[in-house]
């Protein structure tokens, strides 16, 4: 993944965050919290958000330094983490469909995973 297009991602990606926090805050809230999901869905809303300020980073971190090869990793490991974790949350919140619930750790350890490989690169590379 080049540089360019995970600061692009962050870009969409951040957009897309505030429109998903912004209908569940307004459009969402009666049904959020009649089925008691509010709390699940403001968590699936923070950890998209947290992990697209650390993908921009992580991006203008690749422009400047392009050797860091590791940093495409860590973007897809966060990319992944984030559609599976948030993904999963957003899709139990709306549907009630609690098996998806399954899953959500999987998008959790890749979240962990990508911040393991910062670790990983900061040690070989920094």
């Amino acid at each position: 993944m080049t540089a360019r297009l995970i600061i692009q991602l962050a870009g969409l990606l951040g957009a897309l965050s505030v429109g998903i926090g912004a209908f569940g805050a307004h459009g969402l809230r009666a049904m959020l919290t009649v089925t008691n999901r509010l709390e699940t869905f403001e968590t699936a809303v923070r950890y998209q958000f947290y992990h697209v300020l650390a993908l921009l980073a992580i991006g203008i971190l690749y422009q400047v330094r392009p050797e860091l090869r590791g940093l495409g990793t860590v973007a897809w490991l966060w990319l992944g983490g984030m559609l599976i974790f948030s993904g999963s949350l957003y899709v139990l919140c709306l549907t009630g469909i609690t098996k998806l619930g399954a899953i959500t750790p999987i998008g959790g350890l890749l979240l962990i995973a990508g911040w393991v490989m910062v670790f990983v690169v900061a040690m070989r590379q920094l």
